[in-house]
């Protein structure tokens, strides 16, 4: 069965960057489209950011400009580049197929951002 990796995440400064990585155990991404999506405490899980096997990609409103998701289908990864970040950016983030599958929920990669 696939399972999905999240790294990358740690503390950093508002203003600073992360990049996240999605490491699959299996080929995946030539044919699904894979998100990013992230929850902080007390609040609904949020869809940030979409690949599709076009490449096309799409963007919550929240992250749009800052956030760049990419896709390396040779390594089976996907990325989320994060920039200008906030202090509302503080989550745990995830990636999954979009839609969502229950199976391929992992756990995730804390991403803080605090002075």
């Amino acid at each position: 069965q696939v399972q999905l990796v999240e790294s990358g995440g740690g503390l950093v400064q508002p203003g600073g960057s992360l990049r996240l990585s999605c490491a699959a155990s299996g080929s995946i991404f030539s044919i699904n489209a894979i998100g990013w999506y992230r929850q902080a405490p007390g609040k609904q899980r949020e869809l940030v950011a979409t690949i599709t096997s076009r490449g096309s990609t799409v963007y919550a409103d929240s992250v749009k400009g800052r956030f760049t998701i990419s896709r390396d289908n040779a390594k089976n990864t996907v990325y989320l580049q994060m920039n200008s970040l906030k202090p509302e950016d503080t989550a745990l983030y995830y990636c999954n197929p979009v839609p969502p599958r229950r199976a391929y929920w992992g756990q995730g990669t804390q991403v803080t951002v605090s002075s």
